[in-house]
């Protein structure tokens, strides 16, 4: 297990060097799981926090294996590798994506429905989810945020299997994964709770973010102990369900 949850990841990932010395950025979470996450990066470097709406595209009969992605604008990034091996072809992906496409404007619409989209032109933007599988999320992403006038496109994420971290080098300019575990199944192993993240708690972590920035924390030396959990909530259990 390496990680409580997304706060204790956030915040973990948000003490690394290469963000830390960044001054120009915009943070972006993949809602929902990456916005928490994203949150703890964005307080840390007093930075503004924003989402960018992308979608996974499972594969019909294993819907938890990515096979691409959907995102904003019309973003599409297929998994070449996981369709042949899968034995789908563009009428599979198609059925996939009509009811994915359905569920991703709807999102677009509630989460653009009261705050605008932050300007990205000539400005770095970081890229945060809560781990990379296959990494086509992030992927499509990074392909919105350059369509979106992105000088620097960082993706940071706390978890990832090699493969994909790898992958994600050929598009992003940098890649901030600071756990690798050779054996990687799913996200969720690393996390003791690994809770879904619900559309509430992403509205309130944007307003929250946009309200505090200008008052932001200062960041937390290495040595000192991270914030003890918000009353009201016991610690999830530290050792691996299953």
């Amino acid at each position: 297990m390496l990680y409580r949850d997304r706060t204790q990841a956030g915040r973990r990932l948000a003490a690394r060097p290469e963000l830390r010395r960044l001054t120009d950025a915009v943070v972006l979470g993949l809602p929902r799981g990456g916005v928490p996450v994203a949150y703890e990066v964005a307080v840390r470097l007093a930075a503004p926090l924003d989402v960018v709406v992308v979608r996974k595209l499972g594969v019909p009969y294993q819907p938890e294996l990515a096979m691409g992605a959907i995102g904003e604008g019309g973003v599409r990034v297929l998994d070449e590798h996981t369709l042949r091996h899968a034995g789908l072809d563009e009428t599979d992906v198609a059925a996939v994506e009509r009811r994915e496409r359905a569920e991703l404007d709807r999102r677009v619409r509630r989460l653009r429905a009261l705050r605008p989209r932050v300007p990205l032109s000539g400005r770095t933007a970081v890229l945060v989810d809560d781990g990379v599988a296959t990494g086509a999320t992030a992927r499509a992403a990074c392909r919105i945020a350059r369509a979106q006038g992105a000088a620097r496109v960082i993706v940071a994420v706390p978890v990832g299997a090699p493969e994909a971290v790898d992958r994600l080098r050929e598009v992003a300019d940098e890649v901030v994964c600071p756990e690798q575990p050779e054996f990687f199944m799913a996200i969720g192993e690393w996390y003791a709770d690994f809770s879904a993240t619900t559309e509430t708690e992403v509205q309130r972590l944007l307003e929250r973010a946009a309200r505090d920035r200008v008052t932001a924390p200062a960041q937390r030396r290495p040595d000192e102990p991270e914030a003890a959990p918000r009353a009201g909530r016991e610690p999830p259990p530290t050792t691996r369900r299953g």
